[in-house]
């Protein structure tokens, strides 16, 4: 059975490594592991340990305690939703149109935000 933690961490490096358009391989050879054990990992099936988690966390730049954000919420809804996933970043389109966004020049990208609030509180 997969533990809550694992399942969160595992969530929280397929999120980076999203955010940083590392495929699952690129993310595995800088570690020096086979690409399927990073899939293990992101869906909690394996248990990172700490010295893996130090050399993921170099390589997606960003602290330790990156994985463990969010921790507590994330556990309370998985286990008030049955296990539903209610973490929207957790789905590959939300991701890649995050990444686009945030690929746009900055005042443009003010101004689709501007747009994509006026279209929401118009529905």
């Amino acid at each position: 059975m997969k533990h809550p933690v694992d399942v969160h961490v595992g969530k929280r490096i397929r999120h980076r490594r999203w955010m940083n358009g590392t495929t699952q391989q690129q993310l595995a050879e800088n570690v020096g592991i086979k690409f399927q054990q990073i899939q293990k990992y992101e869906t909690g099936m394996n248990r990172v340990s700490a010295s893996r988690l130090w050399d993921i966390a170099n390589v997606l730049d960003v602290p330790v305690s990156f994985f463990f954000e969010g921790l507590g919420e994330d556990v309370q809804n998985d286990k008030a939703s049955g296990n539903m996933p209610g973490d929207i970043l957790t789905d590959k389109e939300a991701l890649e149109l995050l990444r686009s966004y945030y690929a746009i020049p900055e005042n443009q990208r003010r101004r689709l935000f501007d747009l994509a609030r006026a279209l929401s509180d118009a529905a």
